[in-house]
């Protein structure tokens, strides 16, 4: 139809556009910084970057382009309500018209030309602008355009005399129309809840003074004040205050996250309770709202393959039946077998039916409701090609660190050597990692929970990658990788047989313990496995640059297939290629990474997804999907949304061939009433539109 048509390519642009000025081309979008810790030494010592948490967004609007069918739409498919409303009248209007008329025609006190001034009328009133239309798509080249073949069908119908039934083709189709705009606006909600996230004005804070000025013109560096209730404007870094915050619209996560000072905070995220004063991180076309946006709206170019197959079968079957119509116009006569007028109307029949847009219009609808239902679950699909390769996944590789574990370090527990506590070694330890800003030292502080007294130490010294040592009360203080203390001249005892970081601890020469660390799976990790188990997932395989012990650990954790550690990323890649020689039939291979050394493996999977919450630049922009909020469960949410919209469209493609195939031989035969074939081609059409909404459920 056509409104729907243009429902699907219509640039609806009600909010300003990001301006980020990103080229997205293949990629586009919602940026973080994250050091990975692939290729840590997990001995003991501290080999790990250090992390730095920064977090930028994706941005834009969401279009679906879909041309070819030639429906020739120059409506808006955003209905205002008074447009509506004005059609609403002229549908009724035409049908009483229509009705006074056929009652007019079976009387016997009325005259015959009254009844068919009423019919005219309101044919005239049906017909009128869809005619018009027709002209102006002619005059602009668009002769096979769906209201050029309407057109025809009910000024035939007239000429032919069924004036009733000419009417009735056009009030059929203008009710279909307007019932399919509002079932596309409804598909289109899920998108168009992501303009609203970006407030547009901002509360900057100046010499303890708030005034409220465009977000744009804040810049990096400065400070903002959000209240309760408001929306965070701008990407940043907690100062002062805590509260909660409402991720659902940028994550799909509906459990409000607790957040307080030096913790990071993304644009778009409700401020639920306490007031906070946050540090400018990113610019205003930057920030995670305008770039999710962004990438929405870019996503919407890249087509499936089967949006770009819908698109070339329209451009060439539109003129065939037309050519086909003229056929049944005038060969049936010619041959004796059916009369002109019925030939005639027959023709009609067949070019009402013909109009491939149930195709045109819901196949790229699909594609656009997935993309829209993918993001609201926390899921961003960089287009519509990238939804239907990831509905056809049966290999899920993973990075380890920051994927499918936390990316950070915690105590689990401590080796003391004979007489020594364990709140005496991490004493000892605290003392020595008190000035280290390591991942490691700071776990170790945490643990220890107490607070250093640094007046009484001396000598501070860190060997990068090694340890630590200090000099406090006049005892030497070492602590950190097994070398880094045999070299000092420590005995150890044994290794201990763990896959955990071990920090070892001595004074004055003599060994005091062993500190244990290890990064943690995620709380989700073992049932994001779960879940792509049970989606029929084949296999699922963890490639890391962690320690082959630490690997194996945590993949036994979580239930993984397959677990390789201690690659550098061309070893990644080698892996990767022995992963997809494992592929059968339409089979994709699967990588999520959220590392700088993820980017070469992310590019080379079949679908690159990354952790979007905590994950570098590089990674981000090379994904083809990226998993806000940093859950990887949400991977088979993915994979299950890409699915089920896959399954619509090659739903809405054989129901629709089918019915018009079907109801076009009839046609020919004359089986088929005008009426008929405007079912076929308007009820079908809607039809497939609601199919289309089926996506939107849970």
């Amino acid at each position: 139809m056509e409104k729907e048509k243009q429902a699907v390519h219509a640039h609806a642009h009600e909010h300003e556009h990001c301006g980020c000025g990103h080229d997205h081309g293949h990629h586009g979008c919602h940026e973080n910084h994250h050091e990975n810790h692939d290729g840590h030494e997990h001995c003991c010592g501290h080999d790990h970057e250090h992390h730095e948490h920064h977090h930028e967004g994706c941005c834009g609007h969401s279009h679906v382009h879909s041309d070819g069918c030639g429906c020739g739409h120059d409506h808006n498919h955003e209905q205002d309500p008074a447009e509506a409303r004005r059609e609403l009248i002229t549908l009724a209007a035409g049908a009483v018209l229509l009705g006074v008329g056929l009652l007019l025609h079976i009387s016997r006190y009325v005259p015959g030309w009254i009844s068919t001034a009423v019919l005219l009328a309101a044919f005239l009133v049906v017909a009128a602008e869809i005619i018009v239309q027709a002209v102006s798509n002619i005059r602009h080249g668009d002769v096979f355009g769906e209201s050029f073949l309407m057109a025809i069908a009910g000024i035939g119908a007239v000429c032919i005399g069924e004036i009733p039934e000419g009417v009735l083709v056009f009030l059929l189709y203008r009710l279909g129309e307007y019932l399919q705009t509002r079932a596309v606006s409804s598909s289109r909600k899920s998108i168009s809840a992501l303009l609203d996230v970006r407030p547009d004005r901002a509360n900057l804070l100046e010499n303890g003074q708030s005034r409220e000025v465009e977000a744009r013109d804040i810049q990096v560096g400065q400070t903002i004040l959000v209240r309760p209730g408001e929306k965070v404007p701008l990407d940043g870094v907690v100062l002062e205050g805590s509260s909660q915050l409402d991720t659902a619209a940028l994550t799909g996560e509906s459990v409000p996250r607790d957040i307080s000072a030096g913790q990071p905070v993304m644009a778009g995220c409700i401020n639920l309770s306490g007031a906070l004063e946050i540090r400018v991180e990113k610019s205003f076309g930057e920030s995670t709202a305008s770039k999710i946006l962004e990438m929405v709206e870019h996503a919407s170019e890249k087509k499936a393959a089967s949006e770009k197959f819908i698109t070339r079968f329209a451009r060439v079957y539109t003129p065939i039946v037309c050519l086909a119509a003229a056929v049944v116009a005038v060969l049936p006569p010619l041959v004796g077998l059916m009369s002109w007028g019925r030939s005639v109307y027959s023709a009609l029949c067949f070019l009402v039916i013909s109009c491939p847009c149930a195709l045109v219009i819901s196949v790229p609808l699909s594609f656009f409701a997935g993309i829209g239902r993918a993001s609201r679950e926390g899921v961003l699909v960089k287009g519509g090609n990238h939804l239907e390769t990831l509905a056809e996944a049966q290999i899920v590789a993973f990075d380890k660190t920051g994927t499918l574990t936390e990316g950070r370090f915690s105590v689990s527990g401590c080796l003391t050597a004979e007489g020594v506590s364990r709140e005496e070694l991490l004493e000892l330890a605290a003392m020595a990692e008190c000035r280290s800003n390591h991942p490691i030292a700071q776990s170790i502080l945490a643990a220890y929970g107490g607070s250093v007294d640094e007046g009484g130490l001396e000598d501070f010294r860190e060997r990068s990658g090694h340890g630590v040592s200090v000099l406090a009360g006049g005892r030497r203080i070492l602590a950190g990788k097994r070398d880094f203390l045999t070299e000092a001249g420590v005995a150890l005892p044994e290794r201990p047989k763990t896959a955990a970081t071990v920090v070892y601890v001595a004074a004055d020469g003599v060994y005091r313990g062993a500190v244990l660390l290890r990064d943690a799976p995620k709380a989700d990790a073992k049932a994001a496995i779960s879940g792509l188990r049970a989606l029929g997932v084949r296999e699922t395989a963890m490639l890391s640059g962690d320690s082959a012990p630490v690997v194996a650990e945590i993949a036994g954790e979580i239930g993984l297939d397959r677990a390789v550690g201690e690659l550098l990323p061309q070893d990644k890649l080698r892996e990767l290629e022995t992963l997809r020689s494992h592929l059968t039939g339409k089979g994709r291979l699967l990588y999520a990474g959220d590392g700088i050394n993820d980017t070469p493996v992310l590019a080379s999977a079949d679908i690159g997804i990354a952790m979007g919450g905590l994950g570098a630049d590089a990674a981000i922009e090379t994904a083809d999907v990226i998993i806000m909020g940093d859950e990887p469960s949400k991977i088979a949410s993915g994979i299950r949304i890409a699915r089920r919209t896959s399954r619509i469209a090659t739903e809405n493609i054989i129901f629709a061939i089918a019915v018009k195939v079907l109801v076009m031989l009839l046609s020919v035969m004359g089986y088929v009433e005008l009426w008929a074939g405007v079912f076929a081609d308007v009820g079908v059409c809607m039809l497939c539109v609601l199919n289309t909404l089926r996506i939107n459920r849970k």
